[in-house]
């Protein structure tokens, strides 16, 4: 950070730079964690156990090397500042092991499909990482201001749930289109070449606007600690264990993992329930998946104000209790044949009604609790003098990954124990068939969301701590740039 120069405010270019980044991760997520499971299970005819196994046993490699990518992430010394080498570095194999996940070869065994996915699904998050790892962190370092960070981080996931369901709905329009012999263009294999194509190229070049248009903030942001580099893995542990031992964090860590898995359980089977429950159509699907951009464009704008009115805490539990109370409500009417038929002329105007308030309620949940994270940064700095983004945002990254990890192994629980068949006509699925689907379903996700909310209860930074932490750490630096000045040769210049 330069020193005696006044740091510029964030400029709405850099906002959005920062922020259209995430659409990278947004793609990614909804085809891993929305398509994967339904390509290599319905169109390709894997078990489900299998498919699920593989993706859900990725989490084993991002938990070791996410950790990894923080703490280097956090000590790394160059022209570009700590977190941009790693955001430039990490387009274009992101986007390539993104790509390359979709192309198994012909002729394998259901076996050898399991270990086909695990390989590449693993290739394609560990780059994601090295890139959403830093580029988090760094949202923590653009601003320090307890409310703009709600709005900054805020847009940051209305790009992601645009790269989500907008990638989604212009798959489903223009790459899943049906046809006589795919009546369902979802179950279409052809289509799945162009989406993934298309899909990697939108990933890197998401990742390089980020880091470029950023690129101005890099002399004004952090660049070391005071404190000095001592490497080895004695070191690199002793902090992952000081990061787990800070309470703030825990609670946001264990509410991200649940919460996470549940929204994993969700997006992997949500295109089974719109394709056999409600038998929507390709096009009627597309339509459907615009409920959740509309939903973070309602979320964008009233996350700043639930913080302000109930507080962060409060705003990141209630709004996902009732989010995922109302989103699973649908399927409890068609449980007991309370709702619409499909072909009803008001079933899809009903779903998109309470998807885009449910979607609203729980992105307001993500942003709020993804500034909670940034706060937990300053909380750490006082108690332990250093600035470990890195550490903390690898934590969330993780327990994202646990959409597409333990959410889909938790999807494929719910096929299995259903009794769902794979690879099956949906004219031939049967009432009996979708009841059990959603007798398991719903417990389980409403259950999820359940637990995550119970441990962020106990959250325990308020706005007024944080603008103490703000203030000490504040001090800290002051007091430590006059020793320096004390402590430089008679007429040497003050750096």
């Amino acid at each position: 950070m330069k020193a005696d120069v006044a740091i510029p405010p964030l400029t709405r270019g850099v906002r959005t730079a920062y922020g259209f980044g995430a659409m990278a991760d947004g793609i990614k997520s909804t085809a891993f964690s929305t398509y994967l499971l339904l390509y290599f299970n319905q169109v390709l005819g894997v078990s489900a156990g299998i498919v699920s196994t593989a993706i859900a046993l990725t989490l084993l490699v991002d938990a070791i090397a996410d950790p990894v990518i923080g703490r280097l992430s956090d000590r790394t010394r160059s022209r570009l500042g700590r977190r941009h080498p790693y955001i430039y570095g990490a387009a274009i194999p992101t986007a390539l092991f993104f790509a390359l996940t979709w192309f198994p070869p012909s002729g394998l065994s259901d076996m050898m499909m399991g270990v086909w996915i695990f390989a590449f699904a693993s290739l394609a998050r560990l780059a994601m990482s090295a890139y959403q790892i830093p580029a988090n962190a760094l949202g923590s370092e653009l601003t320090q201001d307890y409310a703009e960070r709600t709005r900054l981080y805020g847009l940051r996931y209305w790009f992601a749930y645009a790269g989500t369901f907008a990638f989604a709905a212009f798959a489903l329009k223009f790459f899943f289109v049906a046809t006589p012999e795919f009546p369902k263009g979802q179950l279409n294999p052809t289509g799945y070449v162009p989406f993934a194509l298309t899909g990697a190229a939108l990933i890197m070049i998401s990742i390089l606007v980020c880091g470029w248009g950023t690129r101005s903030r890099i002399p004004y942001i952090r660049q070391k600690d005071e404190r000095p580099v001592i490497p080895g893995l004695l070191t690199h542990l002793k902090e992952m264990v000081s990061a787990f031992r800070n309470r703030a964090f825990l609670t946001i860590f264990g509410f991200a993992i649940f919460k996470w898995t549940a929204i994993g359980v969700y997006g992997a089977t949500s295109l089974y329930f719109g394709t056999y429950v409600y038998k929507l159509s390709s096009g009627q699907l597309a339509l459907l998946t615009l409920d959740g951009f509309l939903a973070v464009c309602i979320a964008l704008p009233l996350a700043p104000k639930f913080t302000k009115w109930w507080g962060k805490r409060n705003a990141a539990l209630w709004l996902a209790m009732f989010g995922v109370l109302l989103g699973t409500f649908p399927l409890v009417l068609v449980y007991f044949d309370l709702f619409f038929t499909p072909g009803h002329p008001l079933l899809l105007p009903t779903l998109l009604l309470v998807g885009a308030i449910y979607g609203a309620a729980v992105a307001i949940s993500l942003m709020t609790a993804s500034s909670m994270l940034a706060d937990v940064v300053e909380d750490d700095a006082v108690r332990s003098g250093g600035h470990n983004a890195g550490i903390y945002f690898s934590a969330a990254s993780f327990s994202a990954q646990c959409a597409s990890g333990l959410g889909i192994l938790a999807a494929g629980v719910v096929l299995e124990t259903s009794r769902f068949p794979a690879g099956v006509d949906p004219t031939k699925v049967t009432e009996a068939m979708t009841d059990s689907l959603i007798i398991h379903y719903v417990p389980m996700v409403v259950g999820l969301w359940a637990i995550g909310c119970l441990i962020i209860w106990f959250y325990p930074i308020t706005e007024a701590k944080h603008l103490a932490n703000v203030e000490r750490l504040r001090a800290r630096e002051a007091e430590a740039k006059s020793r320096e000045i004390q402590d430089a040769p008679l007429g040497a210049p003050a750096r």
